[in-house]
């Protein structure tokens, strides 16, 4: 394996918050020893979304148990302005809000990025609505294992997040980071709901730091509004493969995703950002986005990472049936090899395993 940049340790002060009921719901798992600093990062994608119904406390806690080194939670609000966590904003498919006769009324549809989208909304309900629902499996056709976790807990807040990392950094000896997410941002600020300056309040709270947060975007104006809480946490710039960041698109810029990973898109990130999070599919050959992003001194952290054929790329795949695993560890070598700082996974437990793997052959 070719010499990796050295990479940030993760440290999170210890907390008092209790995750006790959340740690048990999960079975016990050994704690996996806290990575060396020049290993890549295994980042659990809405917690161990390939195991437990995401952004709920289960599916944090069995990706911690199993080595994750930061958590990802998606941020969303409230109509009292509290940030939720959730997939989307629109919630009939990672909760039971449908099997809530109390709440059909608040089903409609609205423009959200320029698309319609029909259903439910988390800015319609104060928090304590909210707490009435339960959370269920997103993808029930792929993971149909996860969905006999339906209804078992509640949609968890991005302050009780925080919370629940401080515990499990306690209880497994390992530092864990959280990695949120802002979702919508632009179409959040424009309904009188930003993310951004709440999202500061709650670091401010907990007194996170630069190895305890860092905050992710597809939209470079939020990093851009956080940047301006002068908290100095690493900032994330989000890259799709296609198309271009919605807040561009809204102010007339034309700059796309493409725009951004070429050597001066890169340069131009640099100035405000630390990390990038390109799909993985761009980071394999023929493409140079990951020497080029070194090169302008960012790291990478590609997503997402999956088990299921569907998701791998095809000389990875197993079979015939999409939502059968095919040989993950082998794309995780691919990448691993390649140099990546990050992964970002639904499998947290398979990414540490092939990243011992790795170590071992190195």
């Amino acid at each position: 394996m070719s010499a990796q940049p050295r990479r940030r340790s993760i440290l999170l002060a210890a907390g008092a918050a209790t995750a006790a009921s959340a740690v048990g719901a999960v079975g016990a798992v050994p704690a996996a020893a806290a990575p060396r600093p020049d290993r890549p990062l295994v980042i659990g994608h809405r917690g161990a979304a390939g195991w437990r119904p995401e952004h709920t406390a289960a599916a944090y806690t069995y990706a911690v148990q199993t080595g994750a080194d930061w958590i990802e939670p998606d941020l969303v609000p409230t109509k009292d302005h509290v940030l939720l966590v959730r997939h989307e904003n629109e919630i009939s498919g990672t909760t039971d809000v449908a099997k809530h006769p109390e709440f059909a009324d608040r089903r409609t549809t609205k423009t959200v990025d320029a698309k319609p989208v029909t259903g439910w909304f988390t800015e319609d309900f104060t928090l304590a609505e909210l707490k009435t629902l339960r959370a269920v499996e997103r993808l029930p056709l792929i993971r149909n294992r996860n969905t006999v976790f339906d209804g078992r807990e509640p949609v968890m807040t991005f302050e009780e997040v925080v919370k629940l990392a401080r515990e499990l950094s306690r209880r497994y000896g390992r530092r864990i980071a959280v990695f949120p997410e802002t979702k919508h941002p632009t179409y959040f600020r424009s309904i009188g709901l930003p993310l951004e300056p709440e999202l500061a309040r709650i670091v401010r709270r907990y007194k996170l730091g630069a190895d305890d947060c860092v905050v992710q975007s597809f939209e470079p104006s939020s990093l851009a509004a956080f940047a301006k809480e002068r908290l100095r946490l690493p900032l994330w710039q989000a890259l799709g493969t296609s198309g271009a960041p919605y807040d561009l698109v809204a102010a007339g810029d034309p700059t796309t995703y493409k725009d951004m990973m070429t050597p001066e898109g890169l340069r131009k990130i640099a100035r405000y950002a630390d990390w990038i999070g390109p799909d993985k599919s761009s980071v394999v050959e023929p493409f140079t986005l990951l020497a080029d992003a070194h090169k302008a001194g960012l790291k990478v952290g590609a997503y997402t990472f999956r088990a299921e054929n569907q998701y791998l790329p095809a000389q990875f795949r197993r079979g015939t049936d999409p939502n059968a695993f095919g040989d993950a560890f082998a794309e995780y070598a691919l990448h691993f090899g390649r140099g990546v700082d990050a992964v970002v996974t639904d499998y947290p437990d398979i990414a540490v395993m092939a990243r011992d793997a790795a170590d071992a052959g190195a």
